[in-house]
């Protein structure tokens, strides 16, 4: 089974339900602030973990590199997922 997710002009997410025997990806998201907000406050409410860096080792917390904002968490089949609000440079 497969959570659809439709993005802007036709992009279709396919997120399988686990448990699900796929290598681990990553995933990045380049969003405007009001979705990044609306997002990680969604985050914070289900109480996932989330980092400010892709290494793991700033739990809890976003970044500011790249002049914007950044989380780093995992989706439920375990893939990292990023999400900025500016392009790195």
């Amino acid at each position: 089974m497969f959570t659809n997710i439709l993005l802007d002009q036709g992009v279709l997410l396919q997120f399988a339900e686990p448990p699900v025997e796929i290598q681990m990806q990553h995933y990045a998201f380049l969003v405007d602030d009001e979705l990044f907000d609306r997002a990680y406050a969604r985050i914070r409410e289900r109480g996932l973990d989330h980092w400010a860096d892709p290494q793991m080792k700033r739990p809890g917390q976003t970044n500011t590199e790249h002049g914007g904002r950044g989380v780093y968490f995992m989706d439920p089949a375990g893939h990292g997922i990023e999400m900025i609000t500016r392009p790195y440079l």
